[in-house]
């Protein structure tokens, strides 16, 4: 059981939404464009949390440092905007969760690495801009996660103490950040995880497997 919290911060894409089936489609769509055969969803899916590098990656084998890569990350992200809401829907597990913060009027908020270009209407269509306290987006601040500061950012504008909140997140970037800012951190091992190290080496103060093991977690009713 964690301590004291005034508020729970989640990151976006694989923690409060799946976002994976927009995300993988775009990239298939992609490679459809490019004479490419679609690539196994369960392929695609684990990547999503690294972004567009990670889709990009995954898609055509070709990293950051490759001549071709901003070419196929800018016609990737035009694909996904225009799809970004299709198939991409909130954990229905994390529902209840987010009803049993709002009724006991603790606040909650969004912090993702997210473009807000993508995250502000993504967030709206998901019908969680009139319920989360806060949302911060990858661009909201001058860095975006590992560092801290978008974090630092979002318990600043809540009102509440670093020490006092806890980020949830399903990548290991998310962990360093968390710990970074000096918050309590949670993986949720229902998201995308990446394709690194074991979550267990990752140095979360705890692991849930399921969304409701968060009102358990937070001692909530």
């Amino acid at each position: 059981m964690i301590g004291r919290i005034c508020a729970v911060l989640f990151d976006l894409d694989g923690t409060l939404i799946d976002s994976a089936p927009d995300l993988a489609g775009a990239a298939n769509d992609l490679r459809s464009s490019h004479g490419l055969p679609a690539l196994p969803y369960e392929r695609l899916r684990p990547v999503v949390g690294a972004g567009a590098r990670g889709m990009i990656g995954a898609a055509f084998d070709v990293a950051p440092d490759d001549a071709r890569f901003s070419g196929l990350r800018d016609e990737f992200l035009r694909r996904y905007e225009n799809r970004m809401t299709q198939e991409t829907r909130v954990f229905a597990a994390m529902l209840p969760v987010l009803d049993a913060l709002d009724r006991l009027g603790r606040p909650w908020g969004v912090v993702t690495n997210k473009a807000s270009r993508f995250t502000d209407p993504l967030v709206r269509a998901m019908g969680l801009h009139q319920r989360a306290a806060i949302v911060i987006a990858g661009d909201s601040t001058p860095h975006s996660k590992p560092h801290p500061a978008p974090l630092l950012e979002a318990a600043r504008r809540v009102g509440a103490a670093p020490a006092d909140c806890v980020y949830v997140g399903d990548d290991l970037r998310d962990v360093q950040a968390g710990r970074a800012a000096g918050m309590k951190t949670v993986i949720a091992a229902w998201g995308y995880l990446g394709v690194g190290e074991p979550i267990e080496a990752w140095g979360a103060d705890h692991i849930v497997h399921a969304p409701g093991e968060l009102l358990n977690l937070l001692a909530m009713p």
